[in-house]
């Protein structure tokens, strides 16, 4: 048992996200106290209950684990009155653009949980940290792809810079569920800025699944403690069948394989060259989501518990060989 710091970057990955809870639960059980979380999609989801458990001090590895095992995923797909009809809603909602599910169950989980830790606004999750850039002394940031302005945008730093705003009084449940908008999946999240521009933001995974550098110091000197990545790939070209779960209706109809590999490539090609430098393989826990989509919210119970213990499994032999000197020595 060790009893040091660590900040956490936690990448995308749907329902998949429970494997980086059991990651970060193994973390805290081996004596590591996140000090900032940055989260992509479901990332941001894990991060802001854990980065409001750490300011508070209220929850422990055991009752984080209990939350994620304990949540009902089938929920978080929640159709509007017309996305409910079968076939022509969906199919509506596909064409407009606007997102087959609302997203309401997310945020308002979100938010409750929040809530009970203490935790509304980033006003909450602020740190007083000399030695962080201003716009940046928060627990937590999540990463947000805003299309209208065509950038990624990481709140509640940009906050201000962005749109004008004060950051300590935005919602961080509505951060949280616009950072996990997947295009065409979930309506888009919006926000106006004081300049009088609406922008529509979606999935920050579309430009940054996986920002292991986000939370790194930029002012040349070494860094205080280790920043960790928890990252969630299938085992290709095994898990190619579970990264779309749709693929298998494209296969029926007769789609060439090759269109299966180019969609699969798109959504992790770029996950895995990250990760192939060495001095990002060097700090990321992989977590194998072979087994699961990540839009398989009907998930089962055994299937929630089973990704839970790969992410404890893959932080607990990520550790056993961890070194923060020799990291230091090789790569800072």
């Amino acid at each position: 048992m060790t009893n040091e710091r660590a900040d956490l970057v936690l990448s995308g990955g749907g329902v998949k996200g429970v494997g980086l809870v059991g990651a970060v639960v193994a973390l805290l059980d081996a004596g590591y106290s996140p000090q900032r979380i940055s989260g992509t999609s479901a990332g941001s989801i894990v991060g802001a209950v854990v980065a409001a458990a750490a300011q508070t001090g209220a929850m422990t590895g055991a009752q984080v684990k209990e939350l994620a095992l304990q949540l009902d995923y089938r929920r978080f797909l929640d159709p509007g009155p017309l996305e409910r009809v079968p076939v022509i809603g969906p199919s509506q909602a596909l064409l407009r653009g606007t997102g087959i599910y609302r997203g309401d169950y997310v945020r308002e989980w979100v938010r409750s949980q929040l809530a009970d830790l203490g935790v509304t606004t980033f006003g909450d999750l602020a740190l007083d940290d000399d030695e962080l850039p201003p716009e940046q002394r928060y627990r937590l940031v999540v990463t947000v792809a805003d299309v209208t302005l065509g950038r990624l945008v990481h709140l509640p730093w940009d906050y201000r810079r962005v749109y004008g705003l004060d950051p300590d009084e935005q919602s961080v449940a509505d951060a949280v569920r616009a950072s996990m908008s997947i295009p065409f999946i979930f309506r888009p999240a919006s926000i106006a800025s004081t300049a009088g521009l609406t922008s529509t933001l979606v999935d920050g995974g579309l430009l940054s699944n996986f920002p292991l550098d986000s939370l790194d110091r930029t002012d040349g000197k070494p860094p205080r403690w280790p920043s960790f990545g928890i990252t969630l790939l299938p085992n290709l070209p095994d898990g190619n069948d579970g990264v779309i779960p749709a693929l298998a209706a494209l296969r029926k109809l007769g789609a060439p394989h090759l269109l299966e590999d180019v969609l699969t490539t798109m959504l992790v090609g770029r996950d895995q060259a990250y990760l192939a430098q060495p001095w990002v393989e060097a700090r990321a826990i992989r977590v194998d989501s072979t087994d699961v989509g990540f839009l398989d919210f009907d998930i089962s119970e055994n299937e929630v518990e089973a990704q839970y213990l790969k992410g404890y499994g893959a932080a607990e032999r990520f550790l056993a060989d961890w070194n923060w000197p020799a990291y230091l020595r090789r790569f800072r």
